[in-house]
């Protein structure tokens, strides 16, 4: 193989070991919330329902569209890939009927979204999560 072609192999294998990193779902450390189910989760994130299974009102937030993580989180708790969750939420925004999650640029914000807001839920790489969170839902 060409030197150019290892690097390609090299490159698409490490993206493929990065889209299967296991997904945190988290919550504010002080949050009533012990666990949830991929369902609750999917229902937050899709505009199904804004409340946690404690009652309280969910404030969703989102990685960046361009962030591995977040293609495999919906993939793997939704079932949807990006264009369909766009969509759905075009529709719900285009309704009036809900506002999408939150985006904020990392995992690292992400932790210090949900760690400063009591009814915030996130996901990050289930490696990133500290005491400054709370896992809720673990996705493989």
């Amino acid at each position: 193989m060409r030197m150019q072609q290892v690097l390609i192999a090299l490159a698409l294998a490490g993206a493929s070991v990065a889209a299967q990193a296991q997904v945190a779902v988290v919550v504010n450390p002080k949050s009533a919330a012990a666990s949830m189910t991929a369902e609750q989760v999917a229902n937050i994130f899709l505009g199904k329902s804004n409340a946690l299974p404690s009652g309280a009102a969910a404030a969703p937030v989102d990685q960046p569209e361009s962030a591995a993580i977040r293609e495999t989180f919906y993939t793997k708790v939704t079932g949807k890939n990006s264009a369909q969750v766009k969509a759905a939420w075009s529709r719900l925004v285009f309704s009036g009927k809900a506002t999408p999650p939150k985006e904020v640029g990392s995992s690292a914000e992400v932790k210090k979204f949900v760690a400063g807001n009591p009814d915030a839920i996130g996901y990050i790489e289930k490696s990133a999560v500290d005491a400054s969170v709370k896992v809720v839902l673990t996705v493989d």
